[in-house]
This record gives C-alpha cells, sequence and structure tokens, in this order.
C-alpha cells in the first residue's frame, strides 16, 4: 500500500532580493536531490492573482473545498489548542496586544511576548462568565490566542475589536439586527475592558514596563466564527491521515477534518521548533496512516519579518531532516500554502514551487527546486484545488473517470 508526506512550508514562496529568492539562496542538497529524482511545477493556491489566507489555503490543499466549509479561523484555532466546541459555538482569533491610557493600540503583539510569558498572563483570565455565556481564553504561541464564547443566544456575526494596523480599539458592533448578535457583541466588548484590567495590574506587565518593554494589558479579538461539524477526511476519500504540526491553526485544520493530531515533543509552531522531532514523528505515523501532513510555520515567520538571511537558514534545516523523510520510501509531495515574500512582509499572489518525489512520478528536468526552476517542471502550473487528486493518485486511491 502506498504512503505519502505532505510537507508544507508555510509561506515559503518569496520574490528575488539582490537577484535570487530565499530557495536560490539556501544550500539544500537534500531537497534539490528530490527535484531532480522528481517533478516539480508551480502552484496558484486559488488561482492566477488571488492572495490566499493559510486557513482557506489549507482547506483548499487538503481537498476542502474552502466556500464550503470555511467558517472562520477562530474554530480551527480553537480546536488546535485543545478546546472542545459544540455546535454554535462562537471562537475568535486573539492577540496580546498592548494599549495607552487613551485605548489607542499602540502594539497589536504586545512586542512580541514570549509564549511563556504569555502563558502565565493565560492563566489570569481563566474561569469567566459574563451575561451567562462561559468565556474561555487560551494562548497558543506568543502573543496569539483564542477565544471561545459557550452558551445559548450567541452569533459570529459580529465585528472585531482588534483594529488589525494598530490605532483606537474597536467596539464589537452586530453585523445584523437579531439579538444573539447583539449579546455577543456585548459580551465580547465586556471581556476586551475586563481583560484590560485584570491584565494592566498582573505582576509580570509591571515587570516589562519596569524593563522598557510593552506591556501585555489587553486580549484583542477578531475574526469570529461559529463551529458546525465537516465531513472526516476518511470519509470524503477513503485514507488515514495524521498532522504534525506546532501551531494552533494548523492542528485545528486538521482536527477539523479528521486527522490524528500527534503532540510532538518540542513541535513549538516558533522559529526554534524541534525539526528532527516532527520527522520522526512523521516517520512513525505512516506505520498506520496513508498520508501524514507535515507543517512547518516558521518559513512565513521570516517572510513576514522581513528576514532573508533567517529564512535561508530555516530552509537549510528543512533540508537536514529530507533524508529522514525520504528513507521511509513514501511518496513525498513539498510545497506551502502562499507566499509570503521578504520583501513585502505579507502574503502575495504569487505562485508557490511545489514537487512530488515517488516511484510513480515521472520525473522532468528540473534540477533544483526553486520558484524559477519550478517553473519549467514536468507538473505544470496547477491549482491548489488539483493537489488533492494528485494525493490520490499517488496513494492508489484515485476513483477512474468514466469506464
Amino acid at each position: 500500500m502506498e504512503k505519502l508526506i505532505l510537507i508544507i512550508c508555510d509561506g515559503l514562496g518569496d520574490i528575488p532580493v539582490n537577484g535570487k529568492t530565499p530557495l536560490q539562496a539556501a544550500r539544500k542538497p537534500h531537497i534539490d536531490a528530490l527535484a531532480r529524482d522528481g517533478e516539480c511545477g508551480l502552484m496558484h493556491v486559488f488561482g492566477m492573482g488571488i492572495i490566499p489566507g493559510s486557513d482557506t489555503a489549507h482547506l483548499q490543499l487538503l481537498g476542502y473545498d474552502p466556500f464550503l466549509f470555511y467558517k472562520g479561523r477562530g474554530v480551527f484555532e480553537a480546536l488546535g489548542a485543545g478546546i472542545a466546541l459544540g455546535e454554535g459555538d462562537v471562537a475568535f482569533r486573539s492577540n496580546f496586544g498592548t494599549v495607552d491610557g487613551r485605548m489607542n493600540v499602540t502594539d497589536r503583539r504586545a512586542g512580541r511576548i514570549s509564549t511563556e510569558e504569555a502563558r502565565e498572563l493565560g492563566k489570569s483570565l481563566r474561569g469567566m462568565k459574563i451575561d451567562g455565556a462561559e468565556v474561555i481564553f487560551r494562548q497558543t504561541v506568543e502573543h496569539r490566542g483564542v477565544l471561545v464564547l459557550k452558551g445559548k443566544g450567541l452569533s459570529p456575526n459580529i465585528s472585531d475589536t482588534d483594529p488589525h494596523d494598530g490605532g483606537p480599539l474597536l467596539k464589537a458592533r452586530p453585523l445584523d439586527k437579531t439579538r444573539e448578535a447583539k449579546r455577543t457583541a456585548d459580551i465580547l466588548n465586556k471581556f476586551t475592558m475586563l481583560s484590560n484590567k485584570i491584565l494592566s495590574a498582573h505582576p509580570l506587565n509591571s515587570k516589562r514596563k519596569k524593563e522598557g518593554t510593552p506591556p501585555a494589558n489587553i486580549v484583542l479579538a477578531r475574526g469570529a466564527s461559529v463551529f458546525e461539524r465537516a465531513p472526516t477526511i476518511k470519509g470524503l476519500y477513503g485514507i488515514s491521515a495524521a498532522c504534525v504540526a506546532g501551531g494552533a491553526l494548523y492542528k485545528g485544520v486538521g482536527k477539523y477534518i479528521g486527522m490524528d493530531v500527534l503532540d510532538v515533543k518540542g513541535a513549538t509552531g516558533t522559529k526554534d521548533t524541534n525539526l528532527f522531532s516532527k520527522a520522526k514523528a512523521a516517520e512513525k505515523a505512516l506505520k498506520n496512516h496513508d498520508l501524514v501532513f507535515l507543517h512547518i510555520k516558521a518559513t512565513d515567520s521570516f517572510g513576514h519579518d522581513g528576514d532573508f538571511k533567517g529564512r535561508v537558514g530555516m530552509i537549510e534545516k528543512i533540508d537536514r531532516i529530507m533524508p529522514i523523510l525520504r528513507k521511509t520510501g513514501a511518496h513525498i509531495i513539498l510545497t506551502a500554502d502562499h507566499s509570503t515574500p521578504v520583501a513585502l512582509k505579507k502574503h502575495s499572489f504569487h505562485p508557490v514551487p511545489i514537487l512530488a518525489y515517488g516511484k510513480l512520478v515521472r520525473g522532468d528536468n528540473v534540477k533544483k527546486f526553486d520558484e524559477i526552476e519550478c517553473a519549467m517542471g514536468g507538473i505544470g502550473h496547477i491549482e491548489g484545488r488539483e493537489l488533492m487528486p494528485l494525493i490520490l493518485s499517488l496513494l492508489g486511491k484515485a476513483k477512474m473517470f468514466g469506464t
């Protein structure tokens, strides 16, 4: 029975800086060997000129039409953080942020507070109930977190409190005229102000102020979404799948579609993640699963930070785990969910490189894995919706069209 490892290096696609992209500048002999022995191409996740979000892109790549299954990112973050959701629960993405005395957001990431400090602050926000609704806040990675409202009479049709680009703190508003939307907006606004009161008095923030570091004195929420169950990947495609990831979003997507989400020591979702632990976990998971989804976040983080050298170094770290994965004998697909060029520091429309390796792959003349070389590969230029049919074909699970 065929097996496959799908490696998604988040935000990996780039554009040249001083004549080279990070993929072209990196020393990556093992990835390039996969490209030489495999088949390459470029992938527009949603089509030419469309800028993908990470959440919608992952649904698309894993064979779930986002126009049908995407209900907002908060649900994925909550599932990935280990919060059990029921039908009708409302979930938000959230950040620890910094506000001044006039409630102006001066830093949406609270100085990129460490995971350890953010986890300590998060403990002070536990056990809340507001207007009869249970309020659950869970810190995930660095400044990021998730907020969930549980109870009857809630609605996701409310606006954000996060201003996104700084400026005055926003007040959540109902986006329709229902009682449920008004109630949910009121609860969120009360939680926001309560978070500011509790966090401002926390000793850790007093320490941060003395050290000249932005205090993490408020929780900002955005992207309200409601939980609805989706068909499992086993039920939809007949394959068993495991997820190896550090970030809550990607674990959450895996849980949402019924993957077995593995707890891997050292998989942090940050730049210091233990790639070797993740590779060994993927190797082990192949024994009981057809497909292993291996996600690597830090390539995207370096793009958002505009750190060319850091991204090159991360690519070279990824290269060093390829021998472990290649020795499994499984097919390998290596690609990205979108481009985050270091020159732009944000997601872009540029297609991402993709390579497929394994005994059922025909091969082409590409010698190196990068955005320019892959444009000449045998896979050609595809869209993200075509990835799952390729995965199923390499797994020997594809159905014939016609007779």
